[in-house]
């Protein structure tokens, strides 16, 4: 997709660069999508489309915190490794 990724076991986690440089994504459950907003609105959102109904987390990286990107790379990195969330 031109942009680099991060992979547990071969199936990425999460991106830089998506949906802009100024964004990241971190694929989370709808559930904890919707705790990261909570704690940080201006820095999480839902991403485009399906994928953001599914979970899947934009981060402007510019507002972001270096440990509540910490927490959501985590995370997301668990729910690939548990196998709870096909993408």
């Amino acid at each position: 997709m031109n942009h680099p990724d991060f992979r547990v076991d071969g199936r990425v986690f999460a991106t830089l660069g998506y949906p802009d440089d100024r964004h990241g994504m971190v694929k989370l459950t709808p559930e904890l999508l919707r705790a990261f907003m909570k704690r940080a609105p201006s820095v999480f959102g839902p991403a485009a489309g399906a994928w953001g109904k599914k979970g899947s987390t934009t981060i402007l990286l510019a507002a972001a915190r270096v440990g509540i990107v910490r927490d959501a790379l985590d995370a997301a990195a668990k729910i690939v490794i548990s196998g709870k969330k096909k993408a």
